[in-house]
């Protein structure tokens, strides 16, 4: 089968260390340790296991830092290379899954937990906190905290991959393909929203527009009662999809401070040095949706003594955490999705619903066949710029 395969090479990922800040396209470019190549499909030789022939596999901010050397390297000992990436799919079944008969289009749940594994359930996963499985590593499957990430399940970036029953949910029937392969990252932002605890009216500020921002602000607005949601975004296509998605405010990056004063009535203070600013006051809740420090330091700033922080983005990079400790925050990290949320419903069940009925034409503004995956990748590392919300590789077509 065709597919892209990740593969290790210390050589490529200190030239992406090295010239990557200085020589952006390098990244997608000579330094991306990835190859397109023809190898033999996975195997679905246990119950409960099926082979999928992907439609459209989403890039997300996790496969990016990952290509270009952005990833730390905490989670090198929760994957197995060589391994064929991505885990944001829509596809077909190959195979009857149990209740699922051959030829169902399916989304996937791409943590690979006990059930997947045939250990012993964890503690997390009895109680349905799938998201916190403590036997990613062991049993019949290869390291791997997800599916995109684990030597033996393939991925979507590839003809075929293989997923465990305990994995799948039908797609409904009318739901395109372009609405289905959202349904992933739409669970996640479920989770994140779930995660926030929000109180009814209190006041939530997002950091970042981009899909894990604007699918987290949507699933506040849906499943919490949220009072005033404001949302940091850079470009305009962002800032129209915000508002669309229940935003109340939307901010620039350089007017986060100044808004969220002007909502909450906080004290804005200047420290010496030109040490960074901070808010006394601010907003009950933040969510940072990008990981980066400058993200990260802005919402530890704004949030208010006894706040909540939640971070929906894999943080790449140190941050100042002293007003975690000044302002007594309660700081909170959401990691995919759970099969039991808070509510008491996977959140995969929840992103379904939302998918048939939430505004997200257009959120798939570009597709390409695997053999253009250079393109691909480079339209994703600009995609806000571009306007374009979630770039997908068109399996079918290659």
């Amino acid at each position: 089968m065709l597919a892209l395969e990740m593969y290790r090479s210390p050589a490529k990922f200190l030239a992406a260390k090295a010239m990557g800040s200085r020589i952006p396209a390098i990244l997608t470019g000579p330094a991306a340790p990835l190859r397109l190549v023809t190898i033999d499909e996975p195997k679905a030789d246990r119950d409960g296991w099926a082979r999928i022939r992907p439609i459209l596999s989403g890039i997300c901010g996790s496969d990016l830092g990952m290509v270009t050397g952005h990833t730390k390297l905490y989670f090198s000992a929760l994957v197995s290379l060589p391994f064929v990436p991505g885990h944001e799919i829509v596809g077909e079944l190959l195979d009857d899954c149990e209740d699922l008969p051959k030829g169902t289009r399916v989304v996937m749940d791409s943590v690979l937990t006990c059930a997947a594994r045939g250990v012993e359930p964890c503690e997390s996963c009895v109680s349905g906190r799938t998201s916190l499985c403590d036997r990613i590593t062991v049993g019949h499957v290869s390291p791997g905290l997800q599916t995109g990430f684990c030597q033996d399940t393939g991925g979507g970036w590839g003809n075929v991959m293989v997923a465990h029953r305990s994995q799948l949910y039908a797609v409904p029937e009318g739901l395109s393909d372009e609405r289905a392969v959202l349904v992933e990252p739409l669970a996640g932002a479920v989770h994140t929203a779930l995660r926030a605890k929000i109180e009814p009216g209190q006041s939530v500020l997002v950091s970042g527009a981009g899909a894990v921002g604007l699918f987290a602000t949507l699933a506040l607005r849906e499943l919490t009662q949220a009072g005033r949601i404001t949302v940091v975004a850079k470009h305009p296509k962002q800032r129209e999809l915000a508002r669309a998605f229940g935003a109340s405010d939307v901010v620039a990056p350089d007017e986060v401070f100044r808004g969220v004063r002007r909502a909450t009535g906080a004290f804005r203070l200047k420290p010496e040095m030109n040490a960074k600013e901070f808010l006394l006051g601010g907003v009950d809740v933040a969510v940072d949706a990008v990981g980066s420090k400058d993200s990260i330091d802005t919402v530890l700033r704004v949030t208010k003594a006894g706040g909540r922080v939640v971070l929906a983005g894999m943080p790449s990079t140190g941050a100042d955490l002293s007003p975690v400790w000044f302002r007594e925050l309660e700081l909170t990290g959401t990691y995919a999705s759970s099969r039991e949320e808070p509510n008491g419903r996977p959140a995969f069940e929840t992103a379904l619903e939302m998918a048939q009925k939430a505004p997200l034409d257009g959120v798939v503004g570009a597709k390409y066949p695997l053999y253009r995956w250079r393109e691909a990748l480079d339209h994703a590392q600009s995609a806000g710029r571009l306007g374009t919300v979630k770039v997908a590789f068109d399996v079918r077509a290659s």
